[in-house]
């Protein structure tokens, strides 16, 4: 950046710049700003964003529009979509000393800096493109071992007369591997279904995974991974009292494509 150490600009340093670079005489932050926003410019911003190492060719665009062909069309009676997928690391981070709630005067609540380290679970989730609800099950681990428990669970907890139940998650090898390959083959109910490469946003779970973060691990402090276990039992349990789906429609996730492909050809 100009020969300067700077991993993004701001107006201060702009206006340094400009006037080190003998383009103006002075210039101030705020009219820097001033002419940034007039040319809707904001260097102090950035996103994330991945150059796919597969291609975006004709089999891609396949496998998207099958996965939201599962989420969108009208499905029988006996067969269910679920959306699959781990949220690793969850650690119960117990505080040194206790967290104070809120109290009046707008004080907020006080949270400990320093916290123990205890471990962390693995929470193995699935959820109900048409309803919602949710299944969930805490590991020590991510394996081929974990997930056909956890795949064990929810043949369990589905009822009987769903006939087949539809799994759509990502291609790791845990997913797909040869155990797992293996349990599927006296398991007819489940049949998968995988997203492309890189496109972890078609997994509708992950959005129960950020709701999930927003109102459950804001503030890490838990007594330990058996308290860490309960409490994420309890939320889904809780949530499930007022299950509701997301909703995708063809239109939505092709707009959402041709926004990527716009980005990627800028």
């Amino acid at each position: 950046m100009a020969g300067r150490s700077l991993s993004q600009w701001d107006c201060t340093e702009l206006a340094r710049q400009v006037t080190a670079d003998e383009l103006v005489d002075a210039i101030s932050p705020q009219t820097i700003r001033r002419i940034l926003a007039h040319h809707k410019l904001k260097p102090w911003r950035h996103h994330m964003w991945l150059t796919p190492k597969h291609p975006r060719d004709a089999e891609f665009y396949k496998r998207v529009n099958d996965v939201i062909d599962w989420y969108t069309r009208p499905l029988a009676e006996d067969e269910i979509v679920l959306s699959v997928d781990e949220k690793t690391s969850l650690q119960p981070r117990p505080r040194v000393h206790p967290t104070k709630p809120a109290q009046p005067g707008n004080q907020p609540a006080l949270v400990e800096h320093e916290y123990a380290r205890v471990g962390a679970l693995q929470l193995f989730a699935a959820f109900d493109t048409r309803t919602g609800v949710v299944y969930g099950q805490c590991a020590e681990r991510k394996r081929q071992a974990e997930f056909i428990t956890f795949l064990t669970h929810v043949e369990q907890q589905v009822a009987p007369a769903t006939r087949i139940i539809h799994i759509v998650c990502d291609n790791l090898p845990m997913h797909s591997g040869k155990q797992v390959q293996a349990w599927l083959k006296d398991h007819p109910r489940f049949q998968f279904h995988f997203t492309p490469v890189h496109c972890s946003w078609m997994n509708q779970v992950e959005q129960w995974f950020s709701i999930l973060q927003r109102k459950r691990f804001r503030i890490a402090d838990f007594a330990s991974k058996a308290d860490l276990r309960a409490k994420i039992e309890q939320f889904i349990e809780q949530w499930n009292e007022h299950a509701h789906p997301f909703n995708w429609s063809t239109k939505s996730v092709a707009k959402v494509m041709a926004d990527v492909e716009l980005k990627r050809a800028a």
